[in-house]
Formats: structure tokens, C-alpha cells, sequence
């Protein structure tokens, strides 16, 4: 069957077609759409497949392994910082390995179009002595997934599935072909597979080690990883996942002077590097990303000149790799760019609240308190009221990663900072925000701490919100006064109300939480619009 699919969506359409039981993970371009597309599917063809957001990376992770634990497969995904969050899950899951198949796909975004740093998950998997498939493509995405099920109960471990921005987002049509049956349930053979005390896990890791030699012969002999011969080469070229589609454009297909190894599934096979180093003097490495492939083979070679890339200025050394990148690299002059990405001819658009949000009443009474306190009080979080830092709020003073707000705030205060105000919203409230809510109020610190509650997750789509109608009890139980957990709505007429109640707050001698509860605008019209829609029977 033939679709017209996202990056993301191929690969939530492969593990449909794999046969897996769940899909668990938490909201976060580029990767939201995996489990957008998954969720649709399942009731517009009525599969049984458990598909639900979860509160965190960490227990999206943790949810899929005790899946697999009971011998069915499953899917985990997430974009890059999250797996910062899931990452002692991840690593560990590789100790324990696995008994259904279990793919973890990971949203890297380099030039950070949505995020706060260009990390590469391939570091991660390579830490963790899994292996890492990483597509070219649409149609390798979607085949890539259905092969790393079975890879990953062939040799019982995780498979970490990496993509990046421009392939997640971009479309393609691809083939399908027929759909595996879930697996039956099944438990371990090894009763103690997935108890890591330490004489166990010691074990556990040996063998770990000991596979690695097959999982790199599995890469030499890998119908993803092709080394493209040129008669007369001048030039080695390593193109990693997506960088292969940027040589082949500046090429006008495969070079005919250029040996190119296409590389797709890691670790890295180290005969077919060593090959195209004994054809060819140099080595340019494309990869769009960190220089993991470029670092790693830097201690096959004898010497380091011999490799070209990010380490020594032939690629740039943060960004997005792009066509004209690759034509310089290769001093292809005649290549031009049909759109300057960074042309200076478009006027800047920088991104605004939406007409109508609560949190710009929020900010309007936020930025009153803070021209009477001062600034460098204000410490926020990941969400959409991230663009209080941004005029004409210019309300925030941090912004560093999910859950930071309330830490940061009370660390303020620890070192005599007053007043310290923290922002988060609903959802990454218990995303990672609970835990240092508690450790405030288990030393009473002097901070403030607004929870903006719009009922979603809106700044990617408006996912539902884990923590819908229960923050208020979530705060009592960990320990706050009740008398000191606020809720309110923000609404512009009644501005001077919520400045009074922020600045009485600030004024308490410990810690204190603000719930300003108001709907996401975008959710509301989103519902009004299904609702007139079924009303008058308009079916799309």
C-alpha cells in the first residue's frame, strides 16, 4: 500500500506494522507526531494498541520496558532532551535487555528549532552499547523500524532509532507491506534477567560486551551501510543517515568521483571504513549532528589530517547540515541553493502569545510586580509562557530546561535572593517539576511559585495535560499549606486583584503556589469547532 506520510509518521506506521502492543512517550517536537499519528490510527481502524502520553520521558521508558517484560513489543519516542530524562531507564535497559521488542526513537534538531541545544542521541546509544539505526529517508524510516523490532529480539536488546528535524517533518510517499500479529505474552526465560542487584547486573554486562562484536559484524554486512565505489576516487565520503540525501542533490546523484560510504546503522563498521581509507587519502565525514562518526574514526587512522568535518572547519561545527554546506566541503562552485536559509530578505517573525491567552494577563501582572521589586527575580520553564522573555513582557530570567524553574527559584533564595518567583506550567509541573516543589517545602523556602494551568500541553498541540484538575491536591500533598496554594483565574479585569495576591504571597515566609487556571485558547476553539462540527453533522 502506498502513503503520503511525515518522517515520524513512517515510523509510528512501521511499528503499527510490527505488531506492537503500546507506544508510550511524552510530547516534544520533533517527535510528537510519532504518537499523534498512532493515536488516530488506532480509532479510525480500531487496533488494540495502548497509546496514552505519559507524565515524563523517564516513565514512557519505564512503561515500555515492563511491556517488553512481558513479551510484547513496544514503542518509546521522544526528541533529544528527553532522553536526557529517560536516560537512566535507557542505559539500564541494556544492562536488563529485553524480551518483546522494544525501539526507542529518538527527535534529534539540529539549528535547535525548537529546543535548547543540539545534542546527538547517537552518543547516547553508543554509551550505552546498544545499537542505532538512523534513515536516510522516508521509506527507509518506515523499514528501518519493522527491522529493528526484530533486531532488537534477535540479540534481546533495545534499538535506538535516531532521526533528525528535516527528515521528521518533511514528507514522502512509501510502500507498506502486511502487518505482523502481537505478540502473545510471554515472560523471561531467566527469572532474574531484570533484577539488577550488582552480582546479577555484573553478569549482565559482561555479556553485554560480549555481543558487541556480532552487533558490528551485523553493521558491515547491513543493507543500510553501503560503501558506493568510484573508479578514479579523489575523495572518501562517510554521509550519515539524511546527509546521504544532501550529497546525492549536490552530486546530481551518486558521485562519480567520490568512493561513498552510506552509513546507517551503528556501531560503526570498521572493515568498510578501513576499506575506504586504504582507496582514499582523505576522508570527509557528513553527519548531521555532533561529530560522532568523525571522533570515532579518528582512532582507526593514523593521523588526524586525513579526516575532514566538523573538528577542523570543512563542515560548520553547530547547525543543521544543508546542500551548499556539502557543495563546499566538496568545492563543488557550481551548486547554488535555491533558498538562502538564512537570507536576510525576510523580515524577522519573532513568536507571540496567542490573542486572547492567559498567560499575557499573567505577564501584565507579573511585569507590575517586578518594576516595583526589580529584576533578575523571575525564574521560568520550558512551555509556551517561555515567551514572557520576549517583549512586551520581558518577565523571565531563566529558562534552562524542564523543571528547573522551582530548583533554580530556591536556590535564588538560598543565597538571599527575594523575591524568587518561579513559572511552570501544568504539564511540565509534573513532567519534573513535583519533585522540587518538595525539596522547597521541605526547607520552607522563601519562594513563590505560579503554576499556569492552561489544561494541556499546549506548546506542542495540546496534548492532554497529566496533571488536569489534580494540581491542587498534587501541591497539598507534597506539603504545601493549604492556605498558601492559591487558585485564580488570569483575566484582564482582574489585573490589580492578582498583583495584590502575588505581592501578598511574596510576602509569606515560605513556600507558596499560585494556580492560574485558564484554558488554552487554542483547545478551546479547537473544541468549539469539533462540537459545531458534530452539531450540524459535518463529517471530514
Amino acid at each position: 500500500m502506498k502513503r503520503l506520510l511525515l518522517g515520524a509518521e513512517t515510523i509510528a506506521q512501521g511499528a503499527i506494522d510490527s505488531g506492537i502492543s503500546g507506544v508510550y512517550s511524552y510530547p516534544g517536537t520533533p517527535s510528537t507526531e510519532i504518537t499523534l499519528y498512532i493515536q488516530e490510527f488506532k480509532v479510525q481502524e480500531n487496533i488494540n494498541v495502548f497509546c496514552n502520553w505519559c507524565t515524563n520521558e523517564k516513565t514512557a521508558m519505564e512503561t515500555a520496558l515492563g511491556m517488553s517484560y512481558a513479551g510484547k513489543r513496544s514503542l518509546v519516542s521522544m526528541k533529544h532532551v528527553g532522553l536526557n530524562v529517560a536516560a537512566d531507564a535507557f542505559i539500564n535497559s541494556a544492562i536488563t535487555g529485553i524480551n518483546g521488542g522494544l525501539v526507542v526513537a529518538v527527535a534529534d534538531d539540529p539549528s535547535m528549532h525548537s529546543s535548547q541545544n543540539e545534542q546527538d542521541s547517537r552518543f547516547y546509544g553508543h554509551f550505552a552499547h546498544i545499537p542505532i539505526f538512523e534513515p536516510s529517508n522516508q521509506q527507509e524510516a518506515y523499514d528501518m523500524t519493522r527491522s529493528a523490532f526484530r533486531f532488537s529480539e534477535k540479540y534481546k536488546l533495545p534499538v535506538l532509532l535516531r532521526i533528525t528535524t528535516r527528515l521528521a517533518h518533511s514528507r514522502a510517499i512509501i510502500s507498506t507491506q502486511a502487518a505482523e500479529i502481537q505478540n502473545n505474552i510471554s515472560f523471561p526465560l531467566v527469572r532474574e534477567q531484570f533484577i539488577l542487584l550488582p552480582s546479577i547486573a555484573r553478569k549482565q554486562f559482561r555479556n553485554l560486551l560480549l555481543v558487541q562484536n556480532s552487533l558490528k559484524q551485523e553493521a558491515v554486512s547491513s543493507i543500510y551501510n553501503q560503501l558506493h565505489k568510484a573508479e578514479n576516487s579523489q575523495l572518501g565520503v562517510i554521509a550519515c543517515g539524511i546527509a546521504i540525501n544532501y550529497l546525492l542533490e549536490v552530486c546530481n546523484g551518486l558521485p562519480q568521483n567520490f568512493d561513498v560510504l552510506k552509513l546507517c546503522q551503528y556501531p560503526i563498521p570498521q572493515s568498510l571504513v578501513n576499506e575506504l581509507f586504504e582507496r582514499n587519502d582523505k576522508i570527509l565525514v557528513l553527519e548531521d549532528g555532533y561529530p560522532f562518526v568523525e571522533e570515532k574514526i579518528l582512532g582507526i587512522v593514523a593521523h588526524d589530517k586525513r579526516v575532514l568535518g566538523r573538528l577542523n572547519g570543512y563542515v560548520p561545527p553547530d547547525g543543521e547540515l544543508q546542500p551548499n554546506i556539502v557543495a563546499k566541503a566538496l568545492a563543488i562552485e557550481s551548486f547554488s541553493e535555491h533558498v538562502e536559509t538564512n537570507s536576510t530578505h525576510f523580515p524577522n517573525r519573532p513568536p507571540e502569545l496567542c490573542k486572547g491567552c492567559g498567560h499575557i494577563d499573567m505577564y501584565t501582572a507579573l511585569r507590575r510586580i517586578i518594576d516595583e521589586y526589580g529584576d533578575n527575580h523571575v525564574f521560568a520553564d520550558i512551555g509556551c509562557y517561555t515567551l514572557g522573555a520576549l517583549s512586551p513582557y520581558s518577565a523571565i530570567n531563566t529558562c534552562v530546561e524542564m523543571g528547573a524553574s522551582i530548583p533554580m527559584a530556591k536556590g535564588a533564595a538560598d543565597a538571599g535572593v527575594f523575591p524568587a518567583i518561579a513559572i511552570i506550567g501544568d504539564s511540565t509541573f509534573t513532567h519534573s517539576g513535583m519533585t522540587g516543589l518538595l525539596d522547597a517545602v521541605n526547607e520552607n523556602a522563601p519562594i513563590t511559585v505560579i503554576i499556569a494551568d492552561n489544561a494541556a500541553s499546549a506548546m506542542t498541540g495540546g496534548q492532554n495535560s497529566a496533571a488536569h484538575g489534580k494540581l491542587k491536591n498534587i501541591c497539598i500533598g507534597l506539603g504545601v499549606e493549604p492556605d498558601h496554594i492559591i487558585e485564580t483565574e488570569p483575566f484582564p479585569t482582574k489585573i490589580d486583584q492578582l498583583v495584590a495576591l502575588i505581592k501578598e504571597e511574596i510576602e509569606f515566609k515560605g513556600t507558596s503556589v499560585i494556580i492560574l487556571k485558564r484554558e488554552c485558547v487554542q483547545t478551546v476553539l479547537r473544541k468549539n469547532k469539533t462540537e459545531a462540527n458534530q452539531k450540524h453533522n459535518i463529517i471530514f
